[in-house]
């Protein structure tokens, strides 16, 4: 079966068509990503934007002819953090539907967790997760934690996230010091309100999802390009998530928009990334965390055909 699924974050996008054989295996056709910024100033006004919303339908378009150039059989479209807290997204709902001609399911934080949890997991080699893992799937307006095994046991979603914490207090070019505790402030306490929900203790590994933290990795690695063969299954210390945050938010744009391996849209919203990934290893008490390029994209596939 030839499937389609469809991510819809809050700050990016992304399509995944897939092959899935009789076994369940997956075989990628093509992966796409494309920065829209759809939760754009959601935080404080609770609407999407006449323009975030026409960025998301240009992406769109893009990804209704990819699809109509394969025999797909199915299409999942899943719409996550932005798409929860604004009060206008029928205009969302509707301009999806003309576009792909299926209509977004807007899932609840855990759902999204549970389906995060089945793409890192799945797509690890064998051997480099000791379970119980806690997968970490950190997003633009949310951050999912997963416990679980072969499943999810355990699992919640809180309101924490790159492009959330850039646009509440990293607002300076670089943010102050001023602006870096009161997030870290933001992102501790969301992280104890899951610690009441997710039992931090009982993981083994912890796995960390989506392009905050790779973005992490290609700077403690070092690449002179973004690589995702590189980066899928690299496992990073405590010490160098530190660091790697640190420079992040002292960097200023321009330094950051030069790096090799930095994608456009992370460019103003990474430090945030990097410092919601910080905080998570300083409260698991994790010394290291191993970087999933599979995600939410891949557990929907596996949605589709299971």
């Amino acid at each position: 079966m030839t499937v389609a699924a469809i991510d819809c974050g809050t700050n990016s996008v992304r399509l995944l068509i897939a092959d899935v054989d009789a076994s369940g295996v997956l075989h990628e056709r093509a992966r796409v990503m494309r920065i829209v910024r759809l939760g754009e100033g959601i935080d404080r006004t609770g609407e999407f934007s006449s323009a975030a919303l026409e960025r998301l339908f240009g992406a769109l378009d893009e990804y209704a002819s990819l699809i109509d150039g394969e025999e797909v059989e199915r299409i999942r479209f899943v719409a996550t953090s932005a798409s929860r807290d604004a009060r206008n997204r029928e205009a969302f709902l509707a301009g999806v539907r003309e576009r792909i001609g299926v209509t977004p399911e807007v899932i609840p934080g855990t759902e999204e967790a549970a389906l995060s949890f089945a793409g890192a997991v799945r797509g690890l080699r064998s051997g480099l997760v000791v379970p119980p893992a806690l997968v970490v799937d950190i997003g633009g307006g949310s951050t999912e934690f997963v416990l679980g095994s072969t499943h999810p046991d355990h699992a919640v979603s809180v309101d924490i996230g790159c492009v959330r914490m850039t646009e509440r207090h990293l607002v300076d070019d670089p943010p102050t010091e001023a602006q870096v505790r009161a997030s870290r402030d933001d992102i501790r306490a969301a992280i104890a309100r899951a610690a009441e929900v997710v039992p931090f203790d009982q993981a083994r590994t912890v796995v960390g999802l989506a392009g905050s933290v790779t973005t992490v990795a290609a700077m403690a690695l070092d690449l002179p390009e973004y690589d995702e063969s590189v980066l899928h299954g690299s496992v990073l210390t405590a010490d160098q998530v530190a660091d790697v945050a640190a420079r992040y938010l002292s960097m200023t744009r321009a330094e950051r928009a030069a790096l090799p391996y930095m994608h456009p849209g992370r460019v103003d919203v990474i430090g945030g990334g990097a410092m919601v990934l910080d905080e998570v290893m300083r409260a698991t008490g994790a010394a290291e965390v191993v970087v999933s390029e599979t995600d939410i994209l891949d557990g929907i596939v596996y949605s589709i055909v299971t």
